[in-house]
């Protein structure tokens, strides 16, 4: 299985270069979800945010370093959807909205030994924040720490805020 992961994800930059070359298509579904749900603005009415196309998206990334892809944990996903709550509630971008990561982890009784947090807001999509990230270098140390096995990642909205939309991704081992 490890040695088909390997192929994959080796194989997956080729592919999205033949893919750029390719004619558009319509968008295919996974399980229900179009694949475009990385691009889905979450100011659109209904919006909801893709977790298991973050997590694909984001342990895809982790794998093409050499990394452990990661696994949606509820624990995690309740935690970083309260963050971004509170965020957009005090429409403040802060680590310490609610207290420490490690305070508001252990408030929610979660079992960790080690936990990081990326948190965001004004970007509109799950690829735009992913992009972002990806080029802080504070927060692409946290998407690739290597000890990290869960997830969570969640974004609230709130249009009467300078952002609009909070985002929190929250990873332990």
């Amino acid at each position: 299985m490890k040695f088909v992961r390997k192929i994959l994800l080796a194989l997956a930059p080729a592919c999205l270069l033949l893919a750029s070359c390719a004619e558009p298509l319509q968008p295919e579904t996974r399980e229900g979800r179009p694949s475009s749900s990385l691009y889905q603005s979450m100011t659109a009415p209904g919006a909801r945010l893709d977790a298991l196309a973050a997590r694909d998206m984001i342990s895809l990334y982790r794998g093409n370093q050499g990394l452990e892809g990661l696994a949606l944990d509820p624990g995690l996903m309740a935690a970083a959807q309260a963050q971004a709550d509170a965020m957009a509630r005090a429409d403040k971008l802060s680590h310490e909205v609610q207290g420490s990561l490690t305070a508001r982890l252990d408030r929610a009784g979660y079992q960790k030994s080690a936990a990081v947090e990326n948190v965001s807001a004004g970007y509109d999509t799950m690829a735009e924040v992913f992009s972002g990230w990806r080029q802080s270098p504070p927060h692409n140390a946290n998407m690739l720490a290597p000890r990290m096995r869960r997830m969570g990642i969640a974004a609230a909205y709130n249009p009467h805020t300078r952002y609009k939309v909070f985002w929190s991704l929250m990873l332990a081992n």
